[in-house]
């Protein structure tokens, strides 16, 4: 037996020098010096020598072990330092060489407009403020001069909330940001130069319409505030906004919430005021050359009584317009349907 053992570790020592990789090396001590190994076997042979040649035997195998767990260490030790070595050679990185930069994102094209139309305003002296989105009644209606029966108010025009009911009505999502303008007023701070910019929420959808939408709102109330004064804040936004070749104009409409009332157009970009398209076709954007901005009016006197304001000491002018449809109307975008802002199609908004 003290031959078989002597003979196995040769053979181990043999198996371990020409191990190539450190899993053939695993490989090797598993089937020499495993629980089911080959020395392991051994071992339990003892049982059936002499008890003189045992013990013998016993420090022999435990020689032969202690003697292969060492080479199997150096051996793995030597194997580890040439794979690392290798790898020195074939996945060298050059520290000075610039890496690769992750794609970036940027502002949508929504963001880009509210920025903008910011920095307009606050050039002659509005304000940014920010009211909720989900309002009471009483703002987004009542306090607007709007009676119970109003069109507006119906559910197949607005979302009401399933929410309980307060002493100022159900609450909306916001149809509009006119619901900040009671809420400023009620600031009691003259004079009001407020541009409010929010998410509306609408049943529609269409070329022209999209069931949330971005409006800003703008208010100046002070003494003495006239239609002239209107007139001169709606001009220098459009020139600033749209270029100096773009024409607005003023057309008497109807309001509940302002009195004398107005809807503002601009002459459509993408067929240049012409009413037809580059095909020859009725254009989608426009059928007729001009495109409604919004509305605008001096602030009716129920909506200032219903901010406490006085209104045979303070007059005003309001106007809203929704941010997706005047985006849309900047020259060189044809943008003939503004569904396509919110499509999150990559081709079309890496184009800003």
């Amino acid at each position: 037996m003290q031959d078989q053992l002597n003979a196995l570790r040769l053979e181990a020592e043999n198996a371990i020098s020409v191990a190539k990789t450190t899993s053939d090396l695993d490989e090797t001590e598993v089937r020499y010096l495993g629980r089911k190994g080959r020395l392991t076997d051994m071992l339990k042979m003892l049982s059936g020598v002499s008890a003189e040649e045992r013990p013998k035997l016993g420090a022999l195998a435990n020689d032969i072990k202690r003697q292969l767990e060492i080479m199997l260490a150096s051996r793995r030790k030597q194997l580890e330092e040439e794979q690392y070595s290798k790898l020195s050679e074939t996945e060298r990185a050059d520290v000075t060489e610039p890496g690769n930069r992750p794609p970036e994102g940027h502002l949508h094209p929504m963001t880009k407009a509210i920025n903008e139309i910011t920095e307009i305003f606050e050039r002659i002296g509005f304000v940014r403020t920010r009211y909720p989105e989900v309002d009471w009644d009483f703002y987004a209606f009542e306090s607007l001069n709007m009676p119970k029966d109003h069109p507006a108010r119906d559910e197949w025009e607005t979302f009401f909330m399933d929410a309980p009911v307060s002493k100022k009505g159900k609450m909306v999502l916001t149809p509009h940001t006119s619901n900040s303008q009671v809420r400023e007023l009620e600031r009691g701070e003259f004079p009001v130069r407020m541009i409010n910019i929010a998410k509306c929420y609408r049943r529609q959808i269409d070329a022209t319409h999209v069931p949330m939408f971005h409006q800003f709102e703008g208010l100046y109330v002070d003494k003495g505030v006239s239609i002239a004064h209107l007139r001169g804040v709606l001009d220098y936004f459009a020139q600033e906004f749209f270029g100096p070749e773009r024409k607005t104009r003023l057309r008497p409409y109807h309001f509940r919430f302002t009195e004398p009332s107005f809807e503002i157009d601009i002459t459509c970009g993408v067929c240049g005021g012409t009413g037809i398209s580059a095909e020859k076709q009725k254009c989608k954007m426009c059928k007729r050359g001009w495109l409604e901005l919004g509305g605008a009016g001096m602030v009716h006197p129920n909506v200032l009584k219903a901010g406490g304001v006085d209104p045979k000491k303070y007059s005003g002018f309001a106007f809203g317009w929704g941010v997706e449809r005047t985006y849309s109307m900047k020259g060189g975008l044809n943008l003939d349907d503004i569904r396509i802002l919110y499509k999150n199609d990559l081709r079309f908004l890496k184009q800003f």
